[in-house]
């Protein structure tokens, strides 16, 4: 085994990719993965492929049992807490809206440091200093 190939087995799973969701599945856990990833309850999306399947049957069918040996299971432990779920939910369904929440987080935490740096390089900050030095 080469290094790369060692590197691609070592990798963690990836919170933002597409798995079947086996403990929530009926048949394979394609449809329970799929609300998963997007964010939705499983049996929505089962309504939504039997709906699907009256016009495409066929198609339909063979694109789950395709997904079913494609899809890995998600792994075990893929989320350190429900919010680390809901965050990788929002990023795979609105990137835009999450970059811009990020940006804006950025943002208020470089104020707040710039307003502890201005305290801290006051005057009044170091005079307070030395008198309790005293």
């Amino acid at each position: 085994m080469n290094g790369s190939e060692r590197h691609h087995r070592e990798r963690p799973p990836s919170p933002a990719r597409l798995y079947r969701d086996t403990e929530r599945g009926i048949f394979f856990g394609v449809a329970a993965g799929i609300a998963d990833y997007v964010g939705i309850r499983p049996w929505a999306v089962r309504l939504g492929l039997v709906i699907a399947a009256i016009p495409f049957t066929f198609p339909l069918v063979v694109g789950y049992l395709i997904a079913g040996c494609a899809l890995q299971p998600r792994p075990v432990g893929l989320y350190r807490s429900e919010e680390e779920a809901e965050f990788w939910r929002s990023v795979r369904t609105e990137p835009q809206r999450t970059a811009h929440d990020l940006g804006l987080k950025f943002a208020d935490i470089e104020r707040r440091l710039r307003q502890a740096e201005a305290h801290v390089t006051s005057r009044e900050f170091r005079l307070r200093r030395e008198i309790g030095e005293l």
